[in-house]
């Protein structure tokens, strides 16, 4: 069986691309942020906290501009689309993970929690923007999901991730990772192949998502896919899950 590849172009953002990525300020999102820049693109960041949010954009140049962003909060989320204005990449980066818990230990809490953050505050920071998007000529939206959330994935032994110490656990983080899937799916068919609607499986990542896990990839190779995936071009896919490496993954 053949595996599907994202096209070999050479990435080229437009001229004053400007580029919003939530929970910018550390991990994926800070390098998406920094490659994206190198790219010659406009990027906000969406800190939660203003003054760190400041701070790291300090240390990426004068590309970088900063908006106070908690995608939970709908007032936070007005407020920044009204402060960005014009916008035409969309990066829904910001997550959480409560915890690895299966159906015997999984509190109603733990799913509230996952998917205000994941599901609902990425669909919020999307309606927000999209009038902003729809007034860009070349629109793009890449949503960070996980290969931990794709149900193909999920049913059975496979290279992506230790099947057999993850099975049936995590079910609040990877239930709200299935419906990302499935939000970017939905989106793309709405909006028309003039938006290029991505979701992207990032792959184990050295980050605070979990709590003190020192082991997995170089959040920068990670970012490296969610860029390319930013900056497709119009005649690019749309409405699909692709690995970070740039390979199409089931949902």
């Amino acid at each position: 069986m053949q595996i599907e590849r994202l096209p070999e172009t050479r990435q080229h953002a437009h001229p004053g691309t400007v580029a919003l990525v939530t929970g910018a300020t550390s991990g994926i999102g800070l390098d998406v942020a920094r490659q994206l820049i190198r790219h010659g693109v406009t990027v906000w960041l969406g800190a939660r906290d203003v003054e760190k949010g400041e701070r790291t954009a300090r240390s990426l140049g004068p590309s970088a501009r900063v908006v106070q962003l908690e995608v939970t909060d709908a007032v936070s989320v007005e407020a920044a689309a009204a402060q960005v204005g014009e916008l035409d990449v969309l990066v829904n980066n910001a997550g959480v993970n409560p915890g690895g818990d299966d159906i015997d230990g999984t509190t109603l809490e733990q799913l509230r929690t996952a998917y205000d953050t994941n599901v609902f505050g990425l669909i919020g920071v999307t309606q927000a923007f999209l009038p902003a998007l729809r007034r860009s000529a070349h629109p793009r939206i890449v949503n960070v999901s996980s290969g931990t959330g794709s149900l193909t994935w999920n049913a059975g032994p496979n290279p992506q991730f230790d099947w057999e110490a993850v099975k049936g656990g995590g079910l609040a983080y990877r239930t709200s990772k299935t419906a990302v899937n499935g939000v970017t799916l939905l989106t793309a068919q709405a909006l028309g192949d003039r938006f290029k609607v991505n979701a992207v499986a990032p792959g184990l990542r050295r980050t605070g998502i979990v709590p003190g896990m020192s082991v997995g990839g170089d959040p920068a190779e990670a970012a490296a896919g969610i860029v390319r995936l930013a900056l497709l071009p119009d005649d690019g896919p749309t409405g699909a899950l692709w690995s970070w490496d740039g390979t199409r993954a089931p949902w």
